[in-house]
């Protein structure tokens, strides 16, 4: 059920429950950042304004905060409820987070939902907010934070790193800072989606331990893309697929994050790996919105400083387009004909100290195919030495931005080489400051990704874990066959020349019930006659075997899997296949549904993908026969979705003509089971 948050995150009137410093410094706080509100304080003393009994309030107040301890907040909550609060958040712990340590916390988690109702609660076991866009604060502790009239929205699942962020001293105008707690009732993404509604949040962050309920994240996405405001994530955990990986290459591949990783994909949230990222990224979205390619220049007037730039983009989806006829025209005009122009530019420091000839220069390098042009300065210590005059670099650049209408942004090598004056000198007039090269260029990676338009929901892995039956190979490869993926021509049971005249030469034979047939020994491939079909039957240590048409002129062989991921959904994979997929670890994960276009892209991004194009001159593989290989083993799995396991073909053999399941594995619920 989707609830309505405006009125607990944007309170005229807020009540503050229990006693002590905690309950005190919300008060305060509120005073202090200069909330036009009411707030009220209940506690059974009373006395002093303080109200003795919550049904005593003047009205049923916007938001509340609960801060006494975990039995009497179920209570506190089904009042509140009653009289109709916007909504509450619960600071109590000890509820479903503390139930490996104390049975009783799942069953007072339960009670806690039902004493809420439909009110909206955050929580339990979390700080609250702070909305400083309004100056309303139902945080019990100290913060960084700083009253705003727009700014970035962050969510975390941890109190602590929510102080720590409120400290951040990079000019990031924060406008919420929500802590989410245990979630027990509204999940981080609905509260994501809330702060969606204001028009003052200019970009969301949020710090993620686990997602839930994914087509919250599904909404979410939708939602910021018809707005128009970014999201971007830290998320931090693994998930089980790793320890549940068993029998299939694919689970290995599929392994660790990829599941969590693959939801970020399909959503347009770029994933940053550090605190420090995460804030200059949310930085740069505040100013730009977001930019419209990854195609970047850099300006400075050291030629180690341009190498550094490049340097810190190399590996990353950053590029520094080569100058235009019109650019360098322009720059040759403003700087003579002593410097090389290319970009990175290095303007030399001839003309430092002149603003005018500076902000041409400048100006003449910002060009309608770069997204983001970088001012490279590090302003001197100001304990040390005297920085008076690179405001003459910090105007031009201001100046820049102005005359031109580039985005454009100052970025410091190192992060303390921007003090906090000058990036709210540079913010107020539009021009982004970055903390650190390294996270800037993390940064227009994250600012420049495409967000993709909204998809089929996720297929839902339901239900809980459980133990599944492995398939033979030829019972996996009839049942995909039906949904239209190719298989040899073949024959079964255990005389082999008989099969070998049913299915022809040359073919390869097998033998069944073996998992990791190559190490067992369990293959030949290649036989051309009945004594060679023989001579490998004795050699196997089975006695039913599969006998299949050798499948020839390959191009390309590629693994096609899909693993059930309890928290994310259904992981498809495509990989290098074969003897090829453990020692390259070449593959790329989406979930499923996927489009046939997001299939092929990943297909492209394989560093196999030479061969399947046809290396060196030999032919190349048909590329429509892979994606209906593919599309077909992700209609098995959507069709067959409540007991599948595991799904895979590896590899599957890739020729000029078509894609043929040369090996296939099944594991699913039996029968008789349910996931």
């Amino acid at each position: 059920m989707t609830r309505d948050l405006s009125r607990l995150l944007q309170p005229k009137s807020i009540a503050v429950i229990g006693g002590g410093a905690w309950c005190a410094a919300i008060i305060d706080q509120c005073n202090k950042m200069g909330f036009a509100g009411e707030i009220w304080r209940v506690h059974p003393k009373g006395g002093d304004g303080v109200f003795p009994h919550i049904e005593d309030l003047p009205h049923a107040p916007d938001a509340a905060f609960i801060g006494i301890n975990r039995f009497a907040t179920i209570e506190a909550v089904a009042v509140l409820s009653k009289i109709g609060t916007g909504g509450a958040v619960c600071f109590a712990s000890g509820f479903s987070e503390a139930a490996s340590e104390d049975a009783s916390g799942a069953e007072l988690q339960a009670e806690l939902l039902q004493a809420a109702g439909d009110m909206p609660i955050l929580g339990p076991n979390c700080y609250g907010f702070i909305n400083a866009l309004d100056g309303a604060l139902l945080w019990p502790d100290q913060h960084g934070a700083e009253r705003v009239a727009k700014g970035v929205a962050i969510l975390t699942q941890s109190s602590n790193i929510s102080i720590n962020l409120t400290m951040q001293s990079r000019a990031l105008p924060i406008a919420y800072m929500v802590t989410c707690g245990n979630m027990a009732q509204t999940s981080q993404a609905q509260i994501a989606a809330a702060l969606l509604d204001d028009p003052r949040v200019t970009a969301i962050g949020v710090h993620i331990e686990g997602f839930g309920d994914l087509s919250h994240w599904e909404d979410l996405a939708e939602k910021a893309r018809a707005r128009g405001v970014r999201i971007v994530a830290i998320k931090v955990g693994r998930s089980d697929q790793a320890q549940a990986a068993t029998i299939s290459h694919t689970a290995s591949l599929a392994g660790g994050d990829t599941g969590a990783q693959a939801v970020l994909d399909r959503l347009g949230i770029a994933r940053l790996d550090s605190l420090p990222a995460f804030l200059e990224t949310l930085k740069l979205l505040h100013v730009t919105g977001g930019l419209v390619s990854n195609r970047i220049a850099s300006i400075s007037c050291s030629g180690g400083e341009a190498s550094l730039a490049a340097d810190t983009a190399h590996g990353r989806n950053v590029v520094f387009p080569s100058l235009n006829d019109r650019q360098r025209r322009d720059l040759a005009a403003a700087l003579g004909p002593m410097v090389a122009l290319a970009n990175p530019l290095d303007y030399h420091t001839y003309i430092w100290r002149d603003q005018e000839v500076m902000t041409q220069a400048w100006s003449g390098i910002v060009d309608p195919q770069i997204a983001l042009t970088l001012v490279i300065l590090d302003i001197p210590r100001g304990d040390r030495c005297d920085p008076s005059e690179w405001d003459i670099a910090l105007d031009a650049a201001v100046a820049v931005h102005e005359q031109t209408g580039g985005q454009v942004a100052v970025v410091a090598t190192l992060p303390e080489l921007l003090p906090e004056a000058v990036a709210d000198r540079l913010m107020a007039s539009g021009v982004v400051p970055l903390n650190g090269l390294e996270d800037a260029m993390q940064a227009v990676e994250a600012a420049a990704l495409d967000v993709p338009a909204l998809q089929a929901p996720l297929l839902v892995a339901a239900g809980t874990e459980r133990e599944g039956v492995v398939l033979s190979e030829a019972e996996a490869k009839m049942r995909l066959a039906k949904h239209g993926v190719v298989i040899p021509k073949s024959a079964r049971g255990s005389d082999p020349n008989s099969l070998a005249e049913t299915v022809g030469f040359p073919l390869v034979l097998k033998g069944e019930g073996i998992a990791h047939k190559t190490e067992a020994g369990a293959i030949a491939l290649g036989l051309e006659t009945v004594n060679a079909v023989s001579i490998a039957a004795q050699n196997m240590p089975c006695d039913n075997f599969l006998a299949e048409e050798m499948i020839e002129g390959v191009a390309a062989e590629l693994l096609v899997g899909v693993t059930r991921d309890p928290a994310h959904g259904f992981v498809l994979t495509l990989a290098a296949g074969g003897v090829m997929t453990e020692l390259l670890e070449d593959s790329q994960s989406l979930l499923i549904p996927a489009k046939r276009e997001d299939i092929k892209r990943s297909l492209a991004r394989l560093k196999w993908a030479k061969l399947i194009a046809g290396f060196r001159g030999k032919p190349a593989a048909n590329n429509e026969a892979i994606l209906d290989a593919v599309m077909a083993v992700q209609d098995y799995v959507v069709a067959n979705v409540d007991r599948t396991l595991e799904v895979e073909i590896n590899p599957l053999l890739c020729t000029p003509d078509r894609a043929v399941a040369a090996d296939a594995l099944i594991k699913e619920v039996p029968a008789d089971g349910a996931v």
